[in-house]
């Protein structure tokens, strides 16, 4: 698995830190060098999945590890087709020949109108996509913390039906780190919703 770009930790139901991964990997050790007695865990913002980090060694070791994990990877050159340094790989596409007759009249070629269709067509979803998201990482997260508290599996009824209104009601008795960390982690989920409106 990758490392998260932003992810935040808990002690117990308390905030201890959020932000880039080595920050927080060296705030949990030091959490944890103090002998708390309440669980520490580590949530990837991006996806609400718990993460674990390897915390042995220096503060500079560990950001260290931290950073070449989220260096991007690099295309192997050998692997295919293309044209690798520009991160281009050639792949198999079946169409039918009216299909390649008409990308064959567009400007730039077949390529060139398949990229400009995959790229309208991912920024077009990309506002669905991002809500769906939201709600995914938010409902994950609540399970994991939040699955014993009072209204939890109304909540998540109203996070999926982008009930914004609803949603920040019910969560409203719940311990205040978690509740306002499930909450900016769901405010995406609201953004297509009819009506949304900010707090």
């Amino acid at each position: 698995m990758s490392n998260p770009v932003r992810c935040t930790a808990f002690i117990g139901p308390r905030l201890l830190a959020s932000g880039a991964p080595g920050d927080v990997a060296i705030a949990v050790k030091k959490a944890l060098e103090r002998e708390t007695r309440d669980p520490v865990v580590i949530f990837d913002d991006a996806t609400g999945r718990q993460v674990d980090f390897d915390l042995r060694g220096s503060d500079e070791e560990i950001a260290a590890r931290l950073k070449d994990l989220n260096a991007p990877e690099q295309v192997n050159a050998t692997r295919s087709p293309g044209r690798p340094k520009l991160g281009v790989i050639s792949r198999e596409v079946t169409l039918l020949p009216r299909h390649w007759d008409w990308l064959s009249q567009q400007r730039g070629g077949a390529s060139a109108e398949l990229r400009r269709l995959v790229d309208a067509a991912r920024k077009a979803d990309e506002p669905l996509q991002a809500a769906q998201q939201a709600q995914q990482a938010a409902d994950l997260f609540m399970m994991a913390m939040l699955g014993n508290e009072a209204n939890y599996e109304g909540a998540a009824r109203a996070l999926y039906a982008a009930d914004r209104d609803l949603f920040h009601e019910l969560s409203e008795p719940w311990p205040a780190d978690l509740r306002d960390h499930a909450r900016s982690l769901a405010e995406p989920a609201f953004a297509l919703a009819p009506g949304a409106r900010q707090a």
